[in-house]
């Protein structure tokens, strides 16, 4: 029978052979509250789960000895529908684990207000386009064994309230790591992908405590020593409200005592339970996700030592198909070694062209049949594709309508919006509402298009069907950013804010073109109209040589080196063998 960590026996549900095959030889297990394994899978939200999925997949490629482990969300996130007056409501979006995953022979459970929430695993097998494959765990408590009240902990990624969000970190991070112990995995390196599985750090302390057999009356640095050594933290949040806090009153109601004969006010913040905190403490590798980001992130938690591994995104899952079958014929490495599209400069510039285009028109398909607008695949297209909130800026092309209005008919382009604004952001649910309302008055005279319900599945229709890829957030609030990257693939041209990965990516009218210097300013928005109308558009309209030749070197110089093969390759050397 199945052990849980403190020693009593699990439930065995069924045969656990799919994944022992997986567990012999793997030693990082990678924890993330989402990950983007698949449209029809909705364990994501946004930029995070896409990363965490990207990362699995580079994994697979790499053939690296991983494990991913995340929550069921058998309600997904949310299903966006925008009503007739261009308000956002939300809609359940559920799914079937079992259609896609099995579930496997183990039940742990966690101690949530005095009583035993079991979880069970599904497996999900991942499997790259070059056929490596990698294991996820997806964690469940929905099963009979639990009180009513606890089988839906794993329904909702993001909801609820913060009773409901501690729960889950709970199960993410202490319940991980026992169900990979159970499982028969012996992980050598714990990479928490954001603060929401840092509690797995307090289930390492009291596992190595209760390996002693005995009750010492303090840990040890020798103890805090041992954890930090099986852990790496990566930090994705450069805003204050971003980073998970729990009242201790809270965090004790729920799960008790939960560092037995230690202070966890000592790692986690005197005040509340600061999940950033606690991750640094018990780290001995930390990244943030960009140069610029990390440099942030000191600031914010002077004393640690914070790294920089910039994000990347999984060149085969980005590149539309027509392009994939160029860099298959001329650079079968490529998948694995993206290093090679280097050299597509030296690809006939209709090769280029000519696949940019069958993009470009799957893209206008879909928003015909979706939204009833009819889009010219021959009119430059800009795109504005992420969550709506506010550091994002998403009004600041609208700014000033009419002025916007009189570029179009000067050198005329459309644009392609989509993006979710969380359930309870105001803000970001009334920049829909502002956006909509001036397309709606301007329809006639410049074609906007809004892509309602953004998920991975639009997504890839949109960063390789888009001539323009624009970005806005307020510096230095981008962490990395990664959509421009992707888009960046399929020969789009980044029109951004010098923050995230674009101030490492940006070359000035060869990658793309920046908006503003890097620091924060009023004046980003009169930057963006003069460069569109006096750069950007005259350049793809009068001198379409000029525009494939750096569609080329988006292409190859962001391609080849803001991707998730070398961003693991460095995770590999750097932070798991160690």
């Amino acid at each position: 029978m199945l052990k849980r960590e403190d020693d009593t026996p699990a439930v065995p549900t069924a045969p656990v052979t799919r994944v022992e095959p997986f567990a012999s030889r793997t030693r990082v297990a990678y924890l993330s509250m989402e990950i983007a394994l698949e449209p029809a899978v909705h364990t994501y939200s946004g930029g995070l789960g896409v990363l965490a999925g990207d990362t699995a997949y580079s994994a697979a490629d790499l053939n690296l000895p991983m494990v991913f482990v995340t929550l069921v969300t058998r309600q997904g996130y949310f299903r966006q529908v925008i009503d007739a007056d261009g308000n956002q409501t939300e809609e359940p979006d559920p799914w079937d684990p079992a259609a896609h995953a099995v579930p496997l022979g183990a039940l742990v459970a966690v101690t949530l207000e005095g009583r035993s929430v079991w979880i069970r695993p599904w497996f999900y097998e991942l499997k790259s386009p070059t056929g490596g494959r990698v294991p996820v765990l997806l964690l469940d408590t929905d099963v009979e064994q639990n009180d009513p009240v606890d089988r839906d902990i794993t329904d909702h990624l993001y909801g609820g309230d913060e009773t409901y969000r501690l729960k889950q970190e709970i199960v993410l991070g202490m319940g991980g790591p026992r169900i990979l112990q159970a499982l028969g995995f012996d992980i050598r390196t714990f990479h928490m992908n954001e603060g929401h599985a840092a509690l797995l750090t307090i289930e390492l302390l009291n596992r190595f405590r209760r390996a002693l057999g005995r009750q010492l009356p303090h840990f040890s640095e020798y103890d805090y020593g041992r954890v930090r050594d099986m852990c790496v933290f990566t930090t994705h949040t450069p805003v204050e409200a971003g980073h998970d806090k729990f009242s201790y009153e809270l965090v004790n109601r729920i799960a008790g005592d939960l560092l037995q004969n230690g202070d966890l006010k000592d790692l986690g913040g005197t005040d509340h339970l600061n999940m950033t905190k606690l991750a640094l403490n018990l780290s001995n590798y930390v990244n943030g996700v960009a140069r610029k980001h990390a440099d942030t992130t000191r600031h914010m938690f002077p004393g640690y030592e914070v790294r920089s591994i910039t994000n990347g995104v999984h060149p085969g899952r980005w590149a539309h198909p027509a392009f994939c079958r160029i860099f298959d014929e001329n650079y079968p490495v490529w998948h694995v070694e993206p290093e090679a599209l280097n050299h597509v400069d030296s690809l006939p510039d209709e090769t280029i062209w000519q696949a940019h285009m069958t993009a470009k028109h799957e893209l206008a398909d879909l928003i015909r049949q979706r939204t009833g607008t009819s889009l010219d695949p021959d009119l430059p297209t800009l795109g504005y594709a992420r969550r709506m909130t506010g550091y994002k800026r998403p009004g600041l092309l609208f700014r000033d309508p009419e002025r916007l209005l009189a570029i179009a008919e000067k050198t005329p382009f459309q644009i392609v919006i989509a993006g979710k604004a969380h359930p309870r952001d105001a803000t970001g649910k009334a920049a829909i509402h502002e956006i909509l309302g001036i397309s709606g008055r301007l329809a006639d005279r410049l074609k906007i298009a809004y892509l309602p319900n953004y998920n991975l599945s639009v997504a890839r229709h949109i960063v390789s069907g888009v001539d323009i890829w624009l970005n806005t957030p307020m510096p230095p609030l981008e962490a990395s950013g990664t959509s421009g990257m992707k888009a960046a693939l399929n020969g789009a041209l980044n029109f951004s804010t010098l923050d995230g990965w674009w101030a490492e990516g940006c070359l000035d009218g060869v990658t793309g073109w920046a908006i503003g210097d890097g620091a924060p300013s009023e004046e980003d928005g009169e930057d963006l109209y003069r460069k569109l109308e006096g750069t950007i558009l005259p350049l793809y309209h009068d001198d379409r040589e000029k525009w494939i030749w750096m569609m080329k070197q988006s292409i190859g110089r962001i391609g080849s080196t803001f991707n998730t093969q070398r961003m693991m390759r460095r995770y590999g050397a750097e932070a798991y063998l160690r």
